[in-house]
């Protein structure tokens, strides 16, 4: 794995954080891995430069006007992508051959007792959705307001493993784009708590973390992905 510094666009972050030695590379492990057998690299730099036309988009796309969420009922599945990995280690060294960068707060989760994976092989549908989306205005809106509201109108939380697996199976996703995973903290090992976010800022892609304490202030604009049960009525 490439090793970047975390960054995000929370108005705090954690203070500090511990970095620790990369993992052999052992790419055979790739190839079992749900939904990245063909990740040779993909995560690089080169490969989003000889992609740049594809994976570019225009800011305003990025941002663009908030939309009328009412319900997880009516909101359509933005990506299907597979969980259920053999051990976090068989994770950790699918990032590192697919060279996705991983920052070192985000480093820290994967490693915490508290980050778990799916014991079966299993499809999730997730949806991407702003704080905006959810029907917040001004500038920032405290995390704890995100996640309640996201709940009220029916979306659950993803687990962590939602974040290394979605870096893994989104390699065409936008330069400049931001994806925070609306999961439940995970606390590092000074104790700071800690949500992963998706990201292509442009020079790989790359899996980092941020703040997440239930009081840190995220701008309206951000995106978070959440998860949209299975058992909602056809997808619209």
């Amino acid at each position: 794995m490439r090793r970047v510094r975390d960054k995000a666009d929370c108005r705090r972050e954690p203070s500090r954080s511990i970095g620790r030695s990369g993992v052999v590379v052992l790419a055979v492990l790739l190839a079992g891995l749900l939904g990245a057998a063909d990740a040779n690299a993909q995560c690089s730099p080169l490969a989003v430069m000889k992609n740049f036309k594809r994976l570019w988009i225009s800011p305003a796309a990025l941002s663009p006007p908030p939309r009328d969420i009412t319900s997880a009922l009516t909101t359509p599945v933005w990506k299907t992508i597979a969980v259920g990995t053999a051990d976090t280690l068989a994770l950790r060294n699918a990032l590192s051959a697919a060279r996705c960068g991983v920052g070192e707060l985000a480093e820290q989760i994967l490693w915490r007792p508290a980050f778990s994976l799916s014991p079966a092989r299993m499809d999730v549908d997730l949806v991407k959705l702003s704080a905006a989306d959810l029907g917040f205005r001004g500038r920032a809106v405290p995390l704890a307001k995100i996640y309640a509201q996201a709940q009220v109108l029916g979306f659950q939380l993803a687990s962590a493993e939602i974040g290394p697996q979605l870096r893994l199976q989104y390699f065409d996703q936008p330069i400049g784009e931001f994806l925070h995973i609306g999961m439940e903290p995970i606390r590092t090992w000074t104790g700071e708590p800690v949500i992963l976010v998706v990201a292509n800022g442009g020079e790989g892609m790359i899996l980092i973390g941020q703040d997440g304490d239930t009081e840190a202030e995220i701008p309206v604009t951000s995106r978070f992905v959440f998860v949209r049960r299975r058992d909602f009525a056809a997808r619209n």
